[in-house]
């Protein structure tokens, strides 16, 4: 699924595809993908899925990309909008698949029932069925 471009057309959006939603105990998550270049390019997939009302207002947006620069280095970074030790752990696997270029949203809508460390699966599925979903698993990452 591609969001559209409310703002300038002379801006360029990297294309984000979005997962199934994955439910426990009322809670929903739903993993988003999208190709980065830059830090720009991780500003823009945030401020194209806030645009939607029932992301905007999830409990928790989770967050984490990894980005290859020109000198060779790797630039990451995470975010775990309250959901404890999540954008570490979504960081993490982006680590474990090798994945350069990529940023991962995770979002979830609170149920109303505690999940405990259950959470953190449906999180990592919910990422790699994101992953999956845009082709970026086989591909692109390469070798997990």
């Amino acid at each position: 699924m591609q969001l559209a471009d409310v703002g300038a057309a002379s801006r360029v959006y990297p294309e984000i595809y979005t997962g199934v939603p994955l439910e426990m105990k009322k809670s929903v998550f739903v993993g988003h993908v999208a190709r980065v270049e830059s830090a720009n390019d991780v500003q823009r997939v945030l401020d194209t899925l806030m645009l939607d009302k029932k992301i905007a207002q999830a409990t928790h947006n989770i967050l984490a990309y990894r980005i290859r620069l020109d000198n060779g280095s790797i630039s990451q970074d995470n975010d775990d909008d309250g959901e404890s030790a999540a954008g570490k752990r979504l960081g993490h696997l982006l680590q474990l698949l090798d994945a350069e270029n990529i940023i991962v949203v995770v979002t979830r809508w609170y149920g109303g029932t505690h999940l405990g460390p259950d959470r953190f699966k449906l999180i990592n599925s919910a990422a790699r069925q994101a992953l999956e979903a845009g082709g970026f698993l086989n591909n692109s990452l390469g070798k997990k």
